[in-house]
């Protein structure tokens, strides 16, 4: 597979370890007959360490050989999250560090996460790119409107800071990207 091929989400080895492509932009450059140089960011799927690649469009990567399950998550439990495979039903545990950044995600009982296996241990877990989270707390709205779009600071369910625009309450759902942490709608 060659770098130009690659999208988000793909693992791929390198150094013989898995690697999931979390970033990827392209520059091309303004002289005539100039490749263009595309900007990767790996992260690795056990270490979670990230290594960042500028290379041309033909570089070639190796496809990771791995399997992507359907799970949902069902408590935590100190700093082990606990997850079901929702065909099998076998339950794994991962520890906080395994699922740091998808901590400020995790309810309850949530599903549409997949995680991905490789000779059948489990090397991470991949969110759904949009979630449902209710607002707990949020600053007061302002009183006089504005031409501008005003935002507030909110906390969710799950202990996450957000902006959100300034009509919106304490108790609604709002729909969150969670590759970047940031609100996107109400639910």
């Amino acid at each position: 597979m060659k770098a130009c091929e690659l999208k988000r989400g793909d693992v791929v080895a390198i150094n013989g370890a898995p690697y999931m492509l979390e970033d990827l932009s392209v520059s091309t450059p303004s002289a005539r007959g100039a490749a263009s140089i595309y900007h990767l960011r790996f992260r690795h799927l056990v270490t979670k360490a990230k290594i960042d690649n500028n290379v041309r469009g033909e570089e070639p990567y190796t496809p990771m050989d791995f399997e992507r399950r359907v799970v949902q998550y069902l408590y935590r439990e100190h700093d082990e999250y606990t997850f079901m495979d929702t065909e099998t039903f076998d339950q794994f545990t991962l520890m906080k560090e395994d699922v740091a950044d998808q901590i400020d995600y995790l309810v309850e009982e949530m599903e549409g996460i997949f995680a991905l296996l490789s000779d059948g241990k489990v090397l991470a877990i991949e969110m759904p790119l949009v979630v449902n989270l209710q607002i707990t707390e949020c600053d007061p709205s302002a009183r006089n409107a504005s031409a501008t779009a005003r935002t507030k600071n909110a906390v969710l369910q799950t202990g996450l800071h957000i902006q959100v625009p300034d009509y919106i309450e304490a108790g609604e759902v709002v729909r969150i990207d969670t590759r970047t942490g940031k609100y996107m709608s109400r639910a």
